[in-house]
């Protein structure tokens, strides 16, 4: 069973004014197999846990510390966070020019795995998992997120989530921008890979509509850089009908 625990971490951005503060001492435990989702109003520090967590340059950690099996992955460079079993799916992914989706995908895959997947399995591979995400075939042969919808760039992620079968996903805020239908095949694809893989999950999201899919263990509100309730699913319907007034004492709804 493997283990990511987040112990008092405290990390600032970086702007034009200097170092600001956002997370003011997390601390979570996330273990195989479990889902938490992390909720929270806009500014409140949630992305930030992500990109800290995942090694964003313009994320400075201040104190604490992210353990992966005992491992402080705080060390470990972007590419050796991935390689220890770390996956980020962004809020905004970027688009990469000149880059095909299908390269993009069999580079990640060796990095990851240590060796190139051999073609003849991993072009079936890349099928059946597209085929699942209702991606087009011909989408394999552009560049990455390049001219890609919302809902296709989320769809994406998700494609190199069960790709690259990570030991723990970073889910920012995967259900932005999607519509009804995107959202039912999104959702389909991460519950795919907890089922298939004995993985943990960070589904970090504003709304409940996406737990309506993907059932989480824990729900934590998120509040001034830190975590300050915890709960079950229980808590998220809360959050939809009465708002983070209680945690912040401001009136701002959790529905859409």
């Amino acid at each position: 069973m493997a283990t990511l625990e987040i112990k008092d971490l405290h990390a600032s951005v970086v702007t034009d004014e200097g170092a600001k503060e956002i997370l003011a001492g997390v601390n979570l435990t996330i273990r195989s197999g479990e889902t938490h989702a992390i909720m929270g109003p806009n500014g409140s520090g949630k992305s930030t846990l992500s990109y800290a967590i995942a090694g964003h340059p313009r994320y400075k950690v201040t104190s604490g510390e992210v353990l992966l099996d005992g491992e402080n992955v705080l060390e470990m460079g972007v590419d050796e966070r991935a390689r220890a079993g770390l996956f980020l799916a962004m809020q905004y992914p970027v688009e990469v020019p000149g880059v095909s989706m299908s390269n993009f995908l069999r580079s990640a895959a060796t990095a990851v795995r240590g060796e190139a997947p051999k073609l003849r399995h991993w072009v079936k591979e890349v099928k059946d998992e597209m085929g699942k995400l209702d991606i087009a075939g011909e989408f394999a042969d552009r560049s990455v997120n390049e001219g890609f919808s919302g809902g296709e760039k989320k769809r994406h992620e998700i494609l190199q989530l069960s790709l690259l079968k990570p030991k723990f996903a970073i889910l920012d805020e995967t259900d932005s921008g999607l519509d009804v239908d995107a959202l039912h095949v999104v959702s389909k694809g991460v519950n795919e890979f907890r089922e298939n893989n004995d993985a943990g999950i960070m589904l970090i999201t504003h709304y409940s509509r996406i737990l309506k899919h993907v059932e989480p263990d824990y729900v934590h509100v998120f509040a001034e850089g830190r975590i300050v309730e915890s709960g079950g699913k229980e808590l998220a319907d809360d959050l939809e009908a009465n708002g983070y007034m209680k945690f912040t004492g401001q009136a701002e709804p959790a529905k859409a």
